[in-house]
């Protein structure tokens, strides 16, 4: 693997807008990183958001971030579902992340798709949906628990009548645990799980961006990959990878602080920029806009 090149930060910013604006085509790739060069660590960091937010639940629970949170076994329904509304209404009510806002200046007038495994609504604030495949769910619907029926229900109103009513215990009253309308077991955010409901609209999400490479597959073909770690390459960067080296007019470009890294067989197809992914997009916006006056 290749880590990183011998060139300096200034030109690997100079050539990731060249390749942006020479591309016909751009996909891109954002996992957890990017909210977390957002400055919304508190998923897998003990942070001032996870203390401020979930403090309370940590002196009860022990644990310090929020993932972690959200796969206790609790004793309880009341205790589960009291975290998740808390933990939810932090993550949806939080503000847009800057680097969401510079990504979408710098594609808004090129040919793109975004596919994300990120579940906490960032990109859909700032990108139309039809722009975006969330291949790992999203926090705004529920599903049914037992997978009875193929239907998404809104969330987003439910949890924050659930994160109102969370008691001294830390608990929720046991008649506004959302269940299922149909068989009636409990609800269930619908997020990657041992329960995910991989129905009508995860087939949806894949067929959106399937549709999108194969309409520019032919063309000049930018993958960009953002904030995407090791744990669970299978999803984008393994395909990223593997489109870039079988695709002749494709060029691959990783932004990460920690994981940026470009297989040997894409040595001459690709660029491994290991720097903070907020001022690299920054840079980027600004000396394009600067560039187009």
């Amino acid at each position: 693997m290749i880590t990183a090149k011998s060139k300096s930060y200034e030109e690997q910013v100079r050539e990731l807008i060249e390749h942006i604006k020479g591309a016909d085509a751009i996909v891109g790739g954002a996992a957890s990183g990017m909210s977390a060069a957002a400055g919304y660590r508190h998923y897998y960091e003990h942070d001032k958001d996870f203390v401020e937010n979930l403090g309370e639940f940590e002196k009860k629970y022990g644990y310090r971030n929020s993932f972690d949170g959200f796969y206790y076994r609790y004793r309880t329904s009341e205790e589960r579902w009291a975290y998740i509304a808390r933990n939810l209404c932090m993550i949806l009510d939080a503000e847009t992340g800057q680097p969401y806002k510079d990504l979408f200046e710098i594609l808004k007038d090129k040919n793109y798709y975004i596919l994300t495994t990120n579940q906490d609504t960032q990109f859909t604030r700032v990108f139309p949906e039809e722009k975006i495949s969330a291949i790992q769910g999203d926090w705004r619907y529920f599903q049914c628990s037992r997978r009875c029926h193929d239907e998404l229900y809104d969330s987003v109103e439910t949890l924050h009548k659930l994160n109102d009513s969370i008691d001294a215990d830390l608990r929720v009253p046991s008649e506004l645990i959302p269940r299922c309308p149909k068989c009636g077991a409990e609800m269930e955010p619908w997020v990657r799980s041992w329960v995910f409901l991989e129905g009508r609209k995860y087939r949806e999400e894949h067929s959106k961006l399937n549709a999108f490479l194969k309409k520019n597959m032919h063309k000049k073909v930018l993958f960009l990959e953002l904030g995407v770690g090791r744990m669970t390459p299978m999803f984008i960067q393994e395909p990223f990878w593997n489109m870039t080296y079988a695709w002749p007019n494709a060029f691959y470009i990783t932004i990460n602080p920690r994981d940026a890294i470009v297989p040997e067989e894409l040595k001459q197809k690709g660029l491994a920029i290991r720097e903070d992914i907020a001022k690299v997009l920054t840079d980027t916006r600004k000396i394009s806009n600067e560039e187009m006056k």
